[in-house]
């Protein structure tokens, strides 16, 4: 009689390995997502196919370890550099990922403009063959010098190339394309695109060689693959944007070597990405004069302060259960916001149909917008609208009181510098503000001030 064969179970989303199926991962929650597959062994390679000393290295005393910075290099794209912490790192391991469509590729291969000038460059595609790949290249302008490319989807061929290469920079287009010969699972599945990644690491790590990989998302707008993908990598960058807006926002989940919190903003055109240095001016521009429901906030990503339009729209509802929807905000503490508005700030809501959206596809996660939701509502409510001229910033606390926020002089900064002249901030930062010359601040408490100072 044959043996049976060894099977196990694990999450197409996790990654989590489980010897019996059941409905609900125990390590990530997700249901239905345990599937079967063979329990083969994997194969044991030396270190040198990875692109790895051999040699055995002794434990080294944290006292003779050199403690240098680490060498950066510009991307020539002023916007990355920001998200990256002031540039590339060499040796590190890069995951950028984003929607299908977004520029991922553009972005990657506009970046070869100028690491080409110092470096040599192996742009690795499994997606897109390599006439279509030049011909990309020449409408962005892409210089051809230093730049190799190189359409192939398996992983001990990449490597052979690498090591034969011996490229400075190494671009993978995508994770999900490339497959390990030896492992029996499909490419892009969550085998695959673990031991890939890994194998890339190795590269970086051994060789010094700084990796780009490019990586999808699924439908609920994570990475693709195990959640362990992230942590195998120096730095998660997601490459976000609106389908119909040419705006897109790079921002960092994850950073070994700089701040998580940095955005940079590019606009999409005919030839490629072009940088925003000035993200506040993009995401105003054409913003309605004297319409109710609309108010600026000034929010910080990381060390830069940003202007953001949130409007909102109050309809009494036709129907028994009222309407509620969020872009761009969070959808808990909008809800929030409305019942503060409601008990605190003596409107009658309930039965309105609630609706709001920031503009530029910028999502608002910092507290310091939740006066400006307060008042585009109570805009909204009473068809009054809020002076083109003020912005609004503070936290909004469940008993209806303005909290101060962190940075409060670098966001008036920047209000006056986009032309505003009246700003409505908490009373509790009056001590420690400097407002700029030609800035009004209206100090106020509560939202019950706020409404009243406003939309008299």
């Amino acid at each position: 009689m044959m043996a049976k064969a060894k099977t196990l179970f694990y999450c197409t989303e996790c990654g989590n390995e489980t010897p019996k199926w059941q409905g609900k991962c125990s390590a990530c929650g997700a249901w239905n997502t345990i599937v079967e597959r063979p329990a083969v062994e994997a194969k044991k390679k030396p270190a040198a196919a990875a692109g790895m000393d051999v040699s055995f290295r002794k434990p080294r005393a944290i006292a003779e370890v050199e403690a240098a910075d680490e060498l950066r290099f510009d991307t020539g794209m002023a916007e990355l550099d920001r998200v990256l912490g002031g540039g590339a790192v060499k040796g590190s391991l890069v995951l950028v990922g984003g929607a299908p469509g977004i520029g991922k590729s553009t972005l990657m291969l506009q970046i070869c403009d100028n690491l080409c000038r110092f470096a040599n460059v192996l742009y690795v595609s499994g997606e897109e063959s390599e006439r279509q790949i030049k011909l990309r290249a020449q409408r962005l302008g892409i210089r051809d010098q230093g730049l190799y490319l190189y359409a192939e989807t398996e992983l001990d061929d990449i490597i052979a190339a690498v090591q034969e290469q011996r490229p400075d920079i190494l671009i993978v287009d995508s994770i999900q394309t490339i497959y390990n010969g030896d492992a029996t699972s499909s490419p892009g599945s969550v085998a695959q695109v673990k031991e890939c990644t890994m194998a890339l690491m190795h590269l970086a790590k051994g060789m010094g060689i700084t990796v780009f990989v490019v990586g999808h998302i699924n439908k609920e707008g994570s990475l693709a693959g195990p959640k362990v993908l992230e942590h195998m990598v120096d730095c998660v960058l997601l490459f976000e944007g609106e389908e119909h807006n040419s705006y897109r926002i790079l921002r960092a989940a994850k950073n070994r070597f700089g701040a998580t919190n940095e955005i940079g903003v590019f606009e999409m055109g005919d030839k490629g990405l072009v940088e925003v240095p000035s993200p506040s001016e993009a995401l105003l521009s054409g913003r309605p004069e004297n319409m109710p429901g609309s108010c600026v906030t000034c929010v910080m990503e990381g060390a830069r302060p940003v202007l953001a339009e949130v409007q909102a729209l109050l309809s009494p509802s036709a129907y028994g259960n009222s309407r509620r929807s969020c872009n761009g905000f969070d959808y808990n503490r909008a809800m929030m916001m409305l019942a503060v508005l409601e008990k605190r700030g003596g409107l009658n809501i309930a039965n309105c149909d609630f609706f709001v959206n920031v503009i530029g596809g910028l999502t608002l996660d910092e507290p310091a917008a939740d006066l400006a939701l307060i008042v585009a509502l109570a805009s909204s409510f009473r068809d009054k609208p809020v002076p083109f001229d003020l912005a609004a910033i503070g936290e909004v606390g469940l008993t209806g009181e303005l909290r101060a926020v962190h940075a409060i002089n670098q966001r008036l900064s920047e209000v006056r510098r986009m032309g505003f002249t009246k700003c409505l901030v908490p009373a509790r930062n009056s001590m420690k503000l400097t407002p700029p010359e030609g800035l009004q601040l209206i100090q106020v408490h509560n939202i019950r001030e706020a409404i009243a100072a406003l939309l008299v």
